[in-house]
């Protein structure tokens, strides 16, 4: 490519993006770039200030990446405008090219609002549906009966389908039923998407391997969709922009190192921080949902409506939802079982666990509550020791001082009695509650009551 055709190219996708062409200033900042010219000398040949042309190219480079799949800036524009006229020649030889929402050499076309619907082509937008669908959920786990979690799912929805979310966290304790509230969302509103995809892993692959699967089952779906061609495959983020996909990661705790503050990637994983970023940060039209006893790093706990990123942290089943699993286990509502449903805050594997010793010893409820008894059956301790196990020393430093205390306590009688830092401390409380290990009442904090009897026990 010449320069007059980069130029061309680049002036087509900032007019598709800000629906205004290239103005003089900022066609001498990419014409400077293809010259190999500095701020500094683009700024002495237009006569304005060093600083105003590094922020014209800043906000360039930021249109070119959101819309081209990739990280854009002065040292890589002219390679990326190249790959992108290869891509646009050897992979879309037909009348209209679509790059993210750029249509190149032809009429241009507005991509398709799946948002909304015509009622009175419900079964034509049904067979279109299942014909373009290609679902990938055989990892996904059949878990039976699914408890009430209407207002969980009515959130992710709206989330997903609604404010175009492209990364959503759920997190919680072990047992709080995350992956059962993820797979009846997945049932629900898998047909709303070109693909849907289940990831549950014990151990990830590399991010070469996981990037290089998902394309592959891209590319094959487009090949089976069109004719046979010989297209290499494009950029994940690419497959993304230009389809409608649900990507699901379950137990996305197992990206990040044991020993350490919530969140620290592991050495062979850290790339994922760069895939996570990216499917933040570039326009497209998917979603991946994140499953796990933490969250990345880089995604808040509390997060803006303004951002597409969000967190969901799941808390126990209600009372009257709750005694269905007692009901399940053969417990009767007579067995005082509110009191046991408290106790175990509404965990869902808590309860079926307690609620299996107590029928198998043949006691009831009610004998089970007396001084505050907390019955931790091995395969509930099992799963305790595991996110137990994943904490740092300063973190278990901290949760054995909550566990002495018999009442919520602020951070000075913390500092007072831990004797660490305040930095230490607060990183330590932070990371906690990103684990979901630890409860706050205002700004005291606190142990459940099996959490407690656990680390008593250690």
């Amino acid at each position: 490519m010449n320069l007059k055709e980069m130029l061309n190219l680049a002036d087509r996708i900032i007019f598709e993006k800000t629906g205004q062409h290239l103005d003089d200033l900022q066609a001498a900042v990419l014409r400077g770039t293809l010259q190999r010219e500095t701020y500094k000398e683009i700024a002495k040949e237009f006569e304005c200030s060093e600083s105003r042309i590094r922020e014209i190219g800043s906000e360039l480079w930021q249109i070119l990446s959101e819309n081209l799949g990739e990280d854009v800036n002065k040292k890589n524009f002219r390679s990326a405008m190249e790959r992108l006229q290869v891509s646009i020649v050897s992979h879309y030889a037909q009348d209209s090219v679509q790059i993210g929402f750029v249509n190149f050499c032809g009429e241009n076309r507005d991509p398709p609002d799946r948002s909304k619907s015509d009622p009175d082509n419900d079964e034509t937008a049904n067979a279109k549906q299942t014909k373009t669908s290609h679902q990938d959920l055989s990892e996904m786990p059949e878990l039976g009966n699914f408890f009430d979690r209407t207002s969980s799912l009515q959130t992710l929805t709206t989330w997903i389908l609604q404010q175009n979310c492209r990364l959503i966290t759920i997190t919680g304790i072990s047992g709080i039923g995350k992956t059962s509230l993820a797979v009846q969302l997945v049932k629900q509103i898998k047909n709303e998407f070109e693909y849907a995809v289940w990831y549950t892993l014990d151990e990830f692959p590399t991010i070469d391997k996981f990037q290089s699967n998902l394309i592959q089952l891209f590319s094959q779906s487009e090949k089976q969709d069109s004719s046979p061609t010989n297209q290499k495959p494009l950029p994940l983020i690419k497959y993304l922009q230009n389809h409608r996909c649900l990507v699901v990661l379950d137990d996305v705790h197992n990206l990040f190192s044991s020993g350490e503050f919530a969140g620290k990637y592991k050495p062979e994983y850290e790339e994922y921080r760069s895939l996570f970023k990216q499917i933040e940060k570039l326009s497209h039209q998917s979603c991946f949902l994140l499953i796990g006893w933490e969250p990345p790093k880089e995604v808040p706990q509390l997060t803006s409506e303004n951002t597409p990123i969000r967190t969901l942290q799941l808390t126990g089943l209600d009372t009257a939802t709750a005694q269905e699993i007692l009901r399940d286990k053969g417990l009767a509502e007579s067995d005082n079982c509110e009191a046991l449903i408290h106790r175990y805050q509404g965990n869902p594997l808590w309860l079926k666990s307690v609620a299996t010793l107590i029928q198998e010893l043949g006691i009831g409820a009610t004998e089970v509550l007396i001084d505050d008894t907390i019955l931790l059956p091995e395969d509930l301790k099992d799963v305790l020791q595991q996110q137990y196990d994943r904490t740092s020393e300063l973190e278990k430093q901290v949760m054995s001082l909550l566990a002495t205390e018999n009442q919520p306590v602020n951070v000075a009688t913390l500092l007072q009695n831990a004797q660490i830092s305040s930095s230490d401390l607060l990183n330590a409380l932070q990371s906690l509650s990103r684990r979901c290990l630890l409860e706050k009442e205002a700004s005291l904090y606190t142990l459940s009551p099996v959490l407690k009897q656990y680390i008593k026990g250690l």
